[in-house]
């Protein structure tokens, strides 16, 4: 009996260390494989992609920005005291597109802003 018991566990110490060194081949390759993700340079590091579909280096055009204001000031109409959040969506534009005419509005009078950083609500202004 201590023959198969002796063989028994000759086997299980023979699993046990192929499954360790399996484990120990896979955890390896993915730490080469993080490390050399991490060391690579990547193509949206500090002014590389746009999301938005433009070029970072091209300035909008004044039509661009007056088109911009025009579709912010009517979403503002049609839904005053929302974020600049669900006004990019109603615009069909990313958020920070949108700074610049917002910033035209306000400053022209047709549009009030009230609070503060992303908590900010935006009404159209009586005419």
């Amino acid at each position: 009996m201590t023959t198969s018991t002796e063989s028994l566990e000759r086997k299980i110490e023979q699993l046990v260390r192929e499954h360790l060194a399996a484990l120990e081949t896979a955890a390896s390759a993915a730490v080469r494989a993080g490390f050399s993700r991490a060391t690579r340079p990547t193509s949206t590091a500090r002014g590389g992609g746009s999301k938005s579909g433009r070029s970072p280096s091209r300035r909008r055009s004044r039509d661009e920005v007056a088109q911009l204001e025009e579709r912010l000031y009517a979403a503002i109409c049609a839904q005053p005291g929302e974020t600049m959040m669900v006004l990019a969506e109603a615009v069909g534009v990313p958020a920070r597109e949108l700074n610049r005419p917002a910033t035209v509005l306000r400053r022209s009078g047709q549009v009030r802003s009230v609070g503060q950083r992303q908590y900010t609500r935006y009404f159209p202004m009586a005419e």
